[in-house]
């Protein structure tokens, strides 16, 4: 897609962070980068008066300063801004139309574990009609940029196979098409029950044979893309355990974490599953989410 990528921007420190890595993102996909900063749904704690052309005048001057800071990083970057009265969901599910790709910001870790986010950002990345990222505020590869020695410890683009078939298509497209921009290795990761026996009966088939099947499931599903994009190093990864515990371990050197999830047929059904709940919480990268049929 030509569509730009859109960053949430409400003046925090995620949303800031979020747009470096959707500015870094924008450059390597040739698009530009939006930056959308709602003045109805700012963050609580900005102490500005509540009078409409106080939150209008912060909601520009956040934008103003996010801009600057962009194009001092990256010069031939092209930013469009846009100060909007629609509150911050609906006006970043509206831009999901036509946008290449929607990135929201997190807060960082929190007191227990894993990384926060608001029941607005779950919600957009629910409904979003397009590739949605969410990034950590804490993440040092992303704050520092791509010198960071955490940068070089991540090089590859881990995703999420849960099924074959044409569904999955949107979701590999993105993760090779990710890898390709980034000159990355794609890690196929199927996660399998610790016994199959207890849901698949074992009718001539052993433990072993049916891990053995898998494997050849998944090879399956990545053959055509491993011939559209011959460059790029794929690993078949299938393991025991939890799919979100098999995620999360496969994802600690992953500069990207990629999840589908099927498109609702109603705005009431936005809900993410168990796994993608785990990997926006828990991974320690951005997690991509992308919609599928």
């Amino acid at each position: 897609m030509t569509g730009p990528v859109v960053v949430g921007l409400d003046g925090c420190a995620a949303s800031v962070t979020a747009a470096w890595w959707a500015a870094r993102e924008a450059m390597d996909r040739h698009v530009p980068v939006l930056l959308l900063h709602s003045w109805t749904t700012q963050p609580l704690d900005v102490h500005i008066a509540r009078e409409a052309l106080s939150k209008q005048r912060y909601g520009g001057q956040v934008l103003q300063r996010t801009e600057a800071e962009l194009l001092n990083r990256y010069g031939d970057l092209s930013v469009i801004t846009e100060l909007v009265s629609v509150p911050a969901a609906q006006s970043l599910l509206d831009a999901s139309d036509n946008a290449s790709l929607l990135v929201l910001g997190s807060r960082g870790h929190g007191s227990v574990a894993g990384f926060l986010l608001g029941s607005i950002s779950l919600h957009i990345l629910g409904l979003a009609r397009c590739p949605s990222v969410a990034v950590r505020t804490d993440d040092p590869a992303v704050e520092a940029g791509l010198s960071h020695p955490a940068a070089a410890d991540r090089q590859e683009i881990v995703v999420g196979v849960r099924e074959a078939g044409p569904a999955t298509d949107p979701l590999l497209e993105f993760a090779f098409t990710s890898a390709e921009l980034r000159g990355a290795r794609v890690r196929a990761v199927r996660a399998l029950p610790l016994s199959s026996l207890v849901t698949h009966p074992p009718i001539g088939r052993s433990d072993e044979g049916y891990e053995t099947d898998e494997h050849g499931r998944l090879a399956a599903a990545l053959a055509p893309w491993r011939q559209k994009f011959p460059d790029i190093d794929v690993v078949d990864h299938v393991a025991r355990g939890s799919a979100a515990q098999v995620l999360l371990a496969a994802s600690t050197h992953s500069m990207l974490t990629v999840l589908g999830r099927r498109r609702h047929p109603s705005p009431l059904s936005w809900r993410l599953g168990p796994v993608t709940h785990a990997a926006l919480h828990h991974a320690p990268c951005p997690v991509a989410v992308v919609p599928h049929d």
